[in-house]
């Protein structure tokens, strides 16, 4: 069996590092579970989670990965009890005001994507603040998806292109695959190639929609707060077995790629 230990920041030995995602967005699913099967209340799970997403993005840079983005929020979470999603909100605050440097100092940009206007001034303020703090001279990029939707996120970029048709900008026929990613929060990033969902459920929730249309599907059993470098690397090794074909056939995909 061959050794995959983590080299440092040279990725998983025995594998080549083209083989490997440069996009891996995650859906941290399973926290209240966890909580439960330990006797313990619901937000007791979120914070273990939280701590799982260091790990985690320590993981992804020494693998190469390029963006981690996580679903730490949906828009449909609203409709969770008050007190948890006001604990929730508390703890966002929290996360946001004693990360910001640890992000700055290992070269981590925060990005964070989906309609932030319902969260209170204070949390709004300081997403904008580490998003600054991190904009310069970073090597991995975090994407945190909070209050997000991938049928909002399509919406958004369809109002802003009949916009810009409205003030005569654009033309109808202009529109195309290339113009609506432009316009997705996702603009400017690689394409996804991998979709991670934990705690054994199998659907992506209305999660990256669009982005997801050509993304590898990895499910594990695990739950979130259980998810670490280990469980990473297996995910990361199921993908490099992987023949990604876009539509082609295997012998082409085989004949393009360099021996």
């Amino acid at each position: 069996m061959a050794n995959t230990s983590l080299q440092g920041t040279g990725g998983i030995e025995g594998v080549p590092s083209e083989s490997l995602p440069r996009h891996v967005a995650i859906i941290l699913d399973g926290n209240n579970r966890w909580a439960k099967q330990k006797r313990l209340p619901g937000l007791a799970g979120h914070r273990a989670g939280v701590k799982r997403v260091r790990e985690v993005v320590e993981a992804c840079a020494d693998n190469g990965v390029e963006v981690l983005t996580l679903f730490a929020f949906s828009s449909e979470n609203w409709n969770r009890p008050e007190v948890e999603v006001n604990g929730l909100m508390r703890l966002f605050l929290h996360v946001l005001r004693r990360e910001a440097r640890r992000l700055k100092k290992n070269r981590i940009r925060l990005k964070v994507i989906g309609d932030i206007s319902r969260f209170s001034s204070d949390i709004q303020k300081r997403i904008h603040e580490v998003e600054t703090l991190t904009s310069e001279d970073y090597s991995v990029t975090l994407v945190i998806a909070a209050n997000y939707g991938g049928m909002w996120d399509i919406t958004s970029a369809a109002r802003q292109l009949a916009e810009k048709v409205a003030r005569g900008e654009l033309n109808p026929e202009d529109i195309d695959e290339s113009a609506i990613e432009q316009h997705l929060s996702t603009s400017g990033l690689p394409a996804l190639d991998l979709l991670i969902r934990t705690s054994g459920e199998q659907r992506i929730s209305n999660f990256l929609l669009w982005q997801c249309a050509y993304s590898e599907f990895y499910f594990t059993e695990t739950l979130w707060p259980d998810f670490g470098r280990d469980e990473l690397q297996q995910a990361l090794l199921s993908y490099a077995r992987r023949q990604r074909r876009f539509g082609k056939t295997s012998e082409q995909v085989e004949a393009e790629t360099p021996c």
